[in-house]
C-alpha cells in the first residue's frame, strides 16, 4: 500500500514537472517571438501612420506598396515639433518624439481640468508633432493634425487636414478606434468623412464653431456636418475632439498664428 502512494506521490510529481517545464519553454519562445518581431510591428507602426496621412492630404492615390509610401512621404511630408502653449514651432528630434508618453509624463504634460478636458483624455503633451504638406513646387498646402478623444467605447485617433489659410478642412480620417461597426464604427464611412471637406473651423470671432448636428446639416453651413444615425455618444465624443483640438488648449493658438500669416515666415 505503502509503496503505490508513494508511485502515485512520483507519478503527480513528474506531471507537475513536466507542466512546469513546458510553461516554461513556451514562456521563452513566446517572449522571443516578442522582441524578434518588434522592430517589424514598428516599422508597419510608422508605415502606417505615413500612409494615413498620405490619404488625409488627398496624396495617397490607389494602393501603395512600403516604398511608394515612405518615398511619398519623405518627400511631400515635413514634420515639426510643435509648442502648444504658445502656437510657435520647437527644435527637436521628431522622429524620437512620443506622444503618447509626452502625455503621461507630467513634467512634458499638463493635467486638464474638468472644464477643459471635453474630450476626456485628462492629460495634454506640451508638445505636438503636426505635419506639413509640401505642393509639387515646395510650398506648403496643407497642415495634417493629429488628435484624439474619447468616443462611446473607445479612444478615437484621427487626422486632420486643414488648409493654409488656418481655417478649412481638408480632410478627415479616423484610423484607430473601437466603436461598434454600422453605428459609431461609420466615423470611418468614407461618404461621411467627405462632408467635413470645405468646412470652416472658426466663426468669424475666431473661437471653434464645427457642430455634429443630429439628423441631417444644412449643407449651406459652413461649420455644420450630419449626424450619425444610431451613434449619438461616438458623435458627441467627435464633437468634442474638435471643441478641444481646436481650442485654446490644443492647436487653437497655433491656427491663430497661421490665420495671420506665420506659415508665410517659415
Amino acid at each position: 500500500m505503502a509503496k503505490e502512494i508513494v508511485k502515485q506521490n512520483d507519478s503527480i510529481g513528474r506531471t507537475l514537472a513536466v507542466v512546469v517545464i513546458l510553461c516554461l519553454v513556451c514562456s521563452v519562445i513566446v517572449a522571443g517571438a516578442a522582441v524578434g518581431l518588434k522592430p517589424r510591428q514598428e516599422v508597419q507602426k510608422l508605415l502606417d501612420k505615413q500612409r494615413n496621412i498620405l490619404v488625409v492630404a488627398d496624396l495617397a492615390q490607389g494602393k501603395l506598396d512600403q516604398e511608394q509610401v515612405q518615398s511619398l512621404f519623405e518627400s511631400r511630408i515635413e514634420p515639426r515639433l510643435l509648442d502648444l502653449h504658445s502656437g510657435e514651432f520647437v527644435a527637436g528630434d521628431v522622429a524620437a518624439f512620443d506622444a503618447a508618453h509626452a502625455a503621461k509624463d507630467p513634467e512634458t504634460s499638463i493635467a486638464l481640468t474638468p472644464e477643459q478636458d471635453v474630450a476626456n483624455i485628462r492629460r495634454r503633451s506640451n508638445l505636438a508633432e503636426v505635419y506639413l504638406v509640401k505642393n509639387e513646387q515646395g510650398g506648403i498646402s496643407q497642415i495634417v493634425l493629429p488628435v484624439y478623444g474619447n468616443g462611446l467605447w473607445s479612444v478615437m485617433y484621427a487626422f486632420v487636414a486643414v488648409g493654409v489659410d488656418g481655417d478649412t478642412i481638408k480632410g478627415l480620417t479616423f484610423y484607430e478606434h473601437g466603436e461598434t461597426p454600422g453605428l459609431g464604427g461609420e466615423i470611418e464611412n468614407p461618404l461621411w468623412r467627405a462632408k467635413w471637406v470645405g468646412k470652416q473651423l472658426f466663426n468669424e470671432q475666431g473661437k471653434p464653431a464645427m457642430r455634429v448636428v443630429k439628423g441631417s446639416a444644412n449643407p449651406n453651413d459652413p461649420h455644420a456636418v450630419d449626424g450619425l444615425s444610431g451613434a449619438t455618444l461616438t458623435a458627441n465624443g467627435v464633437q468634442h475632439i474638435f471643441d478641444f483640438w481646436m481650442g485654446e488648449n490644443g492647436y487653437g493658438p497655433f491656427l491663430q498664428r497661421v490665420r495671420e500669416g506665420a506659415l508665410n515666415n517659415g
